[in-house]
């Protein structure tokens, strides 16, 4: 969906309780980015899936839920929801 910013949880296949948040504007490209291996942060758990993505119009909204998502009560607020 265009003009939108996406925070993101992926999920990896080969570690499933293996999980990344973050933040993005084009959701496939990044998905891509990110099982070709060229995160450092995700490269050794790849191939990752999407578990959830929540869509922001306001990319600075998007960017304080991604901040929050890595926090402990943010991880412990996935586990439960997602």
């Amino acid at each position: 969906m265009p003009n939108f910013t996406y925070v993101y949880i992926l999920e990896s296949d080969i570690v499933p309780q293996q999980r990344y948040f973050g933040l993005t504007d084009d959701l496939k490209q990044r998905l891509s980015e990110h099982n070709r291996g060229t995160s450092r942060h995700t490269s050794k758990y790849k191939p990752w899936r999407i578990r959830a993505a929540i869509a922001f119009r306001e990319r600075h909204r998007a960017a304080e839920f991604e901040k929050y998502m890595k926090t402990h009560s943010g991880r412990v607020f996935s586990k439960r929801w997602f």
